[in-house]
C-alpha cells in the first residue's frame, strides 16, 4: 500500500480511524447502470460490510440491476435511488460513508459531486480519465477533504491506478528508466457507452502535450499510429490518447526519454477511419468530433461483427536493470468473453476494500497513482476470464533465447540452456515423424525435404547468424533448415523463423520444464498473410531427465495434419 506521507506536500494527511468503523458503511454508487458502473456494482455487492446504494437517473434500470445482483447472491444489502450527478444537492440526505462517481464523462466536468460528498462527511472515489479534471482535483478538493477528515481519490481506474501499479512492479529494482508506453485496446464487441465515445472524441485531432524524446512536445490526439503486440490478443493498432498518465507517469517515475499513453480499436478499419477523421480537426476545419458521437457509435456497432469480445492492456518499459544491463519489460492483461470492461472498475473496488480494511486512513485529495499494489487490483478480477503476464528481455545478450526471455532464461533447465547456448554445435538423438495423408502434406514434405513417417536417427546443427541461429535438422536421409532471428526492431519476446520466402512469427514463452512458442503471424516475401489462412503450429522443448526433448505439430483446419515430429537430443555438443 502506498504511503501517502511520500506524496507531494499538502496532498494527503494522516488521520485517525473513523468513529463509526464498526457500523455497516453506506456506499453510494453514482452511474451504477453505466458500462463501468454496473461492473463495479457487481464487485461491491460481494462486500458484506457495506450497504450499496445504486444511484442513476433511471429507476427502472436500477431496479433491474439490483435484481441481477441479488440473484447472483449479493452479500451487501442493495437499494436504489434516483440521482443526477449534475445536481448533487440532495446527497447529504443519503448519509453516505463513501460516494463513488462512475458516471462520467469527466472531460469538461466540474467537482460539484466530489465537493458535495466531502461536505456530507463522506469519502469519495471516481473513475475519471480526463487529464485536466485529474490535474485540478487536488487543488479543488484536497483542502476541503483534509478539513473534513475524509479521503478523496480521483482516477481510480485503468489509468493511472492500474498502469502505475503494473509499472511499479516492472521497474522495482531498475537503475534507470528510459521509456514507458501504455496501450489499451478493448474488444470490438465490448459495450460502448456514450460517455466512453464522447471521452475519445474529445481529444481526437486536438493538441495533446506529451513527454517524448526527452522534452515536452505537442502532438495531435490519435496520431502516432503504430502496431503493438499484445499477448493473448495479437497485433493491434494504437494511437496517442490523452489521459492523466501523460502527466503522472513523468511525475512519479524518473523517466528519461518518453512516457506515452496509447489506445486502439480492435478492427483496423475502425481505427484507421478515426485516424483519418482526426485530420480535419488537426487542420482546424472542424472544432471537434464530439457532434458525431451518436453516428460513430452506431457505425462501431456495425463494424463490431468484424471483431471479437477480447480486449487488453500492456505496460512496456525500457531502461537498465539492477546490474546496469539494458532491459525491456512488459506487463500484459487480456480478457475474454467481454470481461474487459471490468478492468477499469477494479481499482475503484480495490480502493473501497482498502478503506474498509483501514489501509487508507488518511485525509485529503489525490489521484490514484501509486495508492494501490498490483495484486490488490488484480484480486478484484480473480474470478473473471482475465489473464496477466510479465515478460522481460535483455536486448544486448548474444544468446537469442536469453535475449528474448530475459530473467526467465536463468530458470531454464540446464539441458535447454546448453542446446540454445548460441554456440556452433551438432547434437544427436532419435526422432519420430508423421506426415499427413493429403496432397498438401505430400507437397509440403517434398518442398521442405521432410522425413517420411517413422522413427529416424536425428542430428541437429545449431549455427550462430546475425541476430539469431540457423537450425539444420537431419532425420534419416532428409534434411531441412530454418533461421531464427529477432533483430534490433523486433517486438519484445517475438522472433521469426524463416523457411526461404516464408516467415513465421512466434512468441517465446516459458513452459513447464522448458519453452514453448506460440504462433503469432506469417508472411511471404515480406507480405503479411491473413491469420485465418494460417496453419496451426504448436512447438516447444523441455528437459527430459537430462536430455533435450523437442516437439512440433503443424496442421490446417481445412486439411488436417500436415506434419509433426518429436524426439530427444543428448546435450553434449560435438564439432559442427
Amino acid at each position: 500500500m502506498h504511503d501517502p506521507a511520500s506524496a507531494p506536500a499538502g496532498t494527503l494527511h494522516r488521520c485517525g480511524p473513523p468513529e463509526w468503523s464498526a457500523l455497516k458503511r453506506r456506499v453510494v454508487l453514482v452511474g451504477a447502470t453505466g458500462t463501468f458502473g454496473s461492473r463495479l456494482a457487481a464487485m461491491l455487492a460481494k462486500l458484506p460490510e457495506i450497504e450499496l446504494v445504486l444511484a442513476a437517473r433511471r429507476l427502472r434500470e436500477l431496479e433491474i440491476l439490483r435484481t441481477v445482483l441479488e440473484r447472483q447472491g449479493a452479500a451487501a444489502s442493495v437499494t436504489v435511488r434516483s440521482f443526477d450527478r449534475a445536481q448533487p444537492d440532495g446527497l447529504a440526505e443519503l448519509s453516505p460513508w463513501l460516494v463513488i462517481d462512475a458516471a462520467g464523462p469527466f472531460q469538461g466536468s466540474d467537482y460539484r459531486l466530489a465537493l458535495a460528498a466531502v461536505e456530507a462527511g463522506a469519502h469519495y472515489i471516481d473513475l475519471a480519465d480526463a487529464r485536466d479534471y485529474v490535474a485540478g482535483f487536488g487543488t479543488a478538493v484536497g483542502a476541503p477533504a483534509s478539513a473534513a477528515g475524509v479521503v478523496a481519490i480521483t482516477a481510480a481506474s485503468s489509468t493511472p491506478a492500474l498502469s502505475h501499479a503494473a509499472l511499479g512492479r516492472l521497474v522495482a529494482d531498475w537503475s534507470r528508466i528510459d521509456a514507458v508506453c501504455v496501450a489499451i485496446s478493448p474488444g470490438a464487441r465490448a459495450p460502448r457507452g456514450r460517455a466512453v465515445v464522447n471521452a475519445i472524441l474529445s481529444y481526437v485531432g486536438q493538441p495533446v502535450r506529451v513527454f517524448d524524446k526527452g522534452c515536452w512536445r505537442v502532438l495531435p490526439g490519435w496520431s502516432g499510429l503504430r502496431a503493438v503486440y499484445m499477448p493473448g490478443l495479437g497485433t493491434r493498432l494504437v494511437s496517442i490518447c490523452e489521459t492523466p498518465d501523460l502527466d503522472l507517469l513523468p511525475q512519479r517515475f524518473p523517466i528519461r526519454d518518453s512516457a506515452l499513453f496509447t489506445a486502439g480499436l480492435e478492427v483496423p478499419v475502425m481505427h484507421l477511419g478515426l485516424w483519418l477523421l482526426s485530420f480535419p480537426v488537426r487542420w482546424t476545419l472542424v472544432r471537434s468530433l464530439r457532434p458525431l458521437a451518436g453516428m460513430l457509435r452506431a457505425m462501431a456497432g456495425g463494424f463490431a461483427l468484424l471483431g471479437s469480445d477480447r480486449g487488453g492492456m500492456i505496460v512496456e518499459a525500457s531502461g537498465r536493470d539492477a546490474e546496469n544491463r539494458p532491459v525491456r519489460a512488459r506487463w500484459a492483461l487480456w480478457a475474454e468473453a467481454n470481461a474487459g470492461p471490468n478492468t477499469p472498475a477494479a481499482p475503484a473496488a480495490a480502493m473501497v476494500r482498502a478503506l474498509l480494511e483501514g489501509k487508507a486512513s488518511w485525509s485529503g485529495g489525490a489521484a490514484c497513482a501509486g495508492q494501490l499494489e498490483l495484486d490488490e487490483i488484480l484480486r478484484e478480477l480473480a474470478d473473471l476470464p482475465i489473464e496477466t503476464r510479465i515478460d522481460t528481455s535483455l536486448p544486448e545478450s548474444p544468446i537469442l533465447f536469453e535475449r528474448l526471455m530475459g530473467r526467465r532464461w536463468d530458470a531454464m533447465p540446464s539441458s535447454v540452456k546448453a542446446v540454445h547456448s548460441g554456440t556452433s554445435q551438432t547434437l544427436h538423438g532419435r526422432a519420430t515423424a508423421r506426415i499427413g495423408k493429403g496432397l498438401p502434406a505430400r507437397v509440403l514434405r517434398w518442398f521442405l525435404d521432410l522425413p517420411y513417417s517413422g522413427q529416424h536417427e536425428a542430428a541437429v546443427t545449431f549455427e550462430p547468424v546475425t541476430y539469431g541461429e540457423r537450425w539444420t535438422r537431419r532425420f534419416g536421409r532428409s534434411q531441412f533448415s530454418s533461421v531464427l532471428t529477432d533483430g534490433p526492431t523486433a517486438k519484445l519476446g517475438l522472433f521469426k523463423e524463416r523457411f526461404g520466402l516464408l516467415r513465421f512469427t512466434f512468441d517465446l514463452r516459458a513452459a513447464s520444464g522448458g519453452v514453448s512458442w506460440a504462433f503469432c503471424g506469417w508472411s511471404v516475401a515480406g507480405l503479411p498473410l491473413p491469420l485465418w489462412l494460417a496453419p496451426r503450429i504448436r512447438a516447444g522443448a523441455e528437459d527430459a531427465t537430462g536430455d533435450y526433448r523437442f516437439r512440433v505439430v503443424v496442421a490446417h483446419r481445412w486439411t488436417g495434419l500436415l506434419f509433426a515430429y518429436r524426439g530427444t537430443l543428448a546435450p553434449q555438443p560435438q564439432a559442427a
